[in-house]
């Protein structure tokens, strides 16, 4: 029997619960965003100079997450300038949850929540209210002017201004659309190809269906690719984000 590929995004309660007409079950995307969260702590914790955190003399795997650490630093500061090092914590963490969110999708049978619109929508659209409130509180109404090109001229105010505006509102789209559509098409086509090795293997064609089989390995090591490159997208946007609100234009 053959199973849709899309069925691996289905959301699933695990502990069903109503409170009226409110659906409040546990799913196993609840379970996937509460393993990401405590990785990305337990991620944290490795790199907090205490006793029972990080090593004198790091060992491999704090080797790999201090290079981690200092190269989220390197975007931020290379992007925002000094004035961006203040929001590293809350930069850091979402390259680190996304990226671990997406690599727990890798996993067989696990379930890969930034496949979900939902989830990447969320995401996005904590970083573009922050954004707006940070570009407010340090630039009060002037900050208006970045949705005003500079050298504008006054009669083309009225014209610019709103689609300066509606290109702003429009990025918590793209950032979202951005993350759910790469991870969904690529774990989709896993799932095709896969389904498609099965079913040579089950139609007698053993040896046939180690072609397919051998470009699903090529392809979960591209999807491993891909994983981390959509991390570093999501966080380098931010990023660029976070300059039009720090240094406005």
């Amino acid at each position: 029997m053959l199973f849709s590929p899309l069925e691996q995004f289905q959301i699933l309660p695990i502990v069903p619960l109503r409170v009226g007409a409110f659906d409040i079950s546990f799913t196993n995307a609840s379970l996937i965003i509460v393993l990401g969260l405590v990785l990305a702590l337990f991620t944290l914790r490795l790199l907090m100079p205490t006793d029972s955190g990080a090593h004198l003399v790091p060992n491999r795997y704090q080797v790999i997450f201090e290079n981690i650490y200092e190269s989220v630093y390197d975007m931020l500061d290379g992007s925002v300038g000094p004035e961006g090092r203040h929001y590293f914590p809350i930069v850091f963490t979402l390259f680190t949850f996304v990226l671990i969110s997406n690599l727990i999708g890798l996993v067989p049978y696990s379930f890969t929540i930034t496949s979900h619109f939902v989830v990447t929508l969320l995401l996005a659209s904590t970083v573009f209210v922050a954004v707006n409130i940070i570009l407010f509180r340090n630039h009060g109404l002037h900050g208006w002017s970045l949705f005003l090109p500079p050298g504008t001229s006054l009669g083309l105010i009225p014209l610019l201004v709103p689609i300066e505006l509606v290109s702003h509102i429009f990025k918590v789209i793209a950032l979202a659309v951005r993350l759910f559509a790469n991870m969904m098409a690529g774990h989709t086509l896993l799932k095709v190809i896969a389904g498609f090795a099965w079913s040579m293997m089950a139609g007698g064609y053993f040896f046939a269906h180690f072609v397919p089989l051998a470009t699903l390995f090529v392809l979960v090591g591209l999807e491993l690719f891909v994983a981390m490159v959509q991390a570093y997208v999501f966080t380098i946007l931010t990023c660029i984000y976070l300059n039009d609100a720090v240094n406005l234009h």
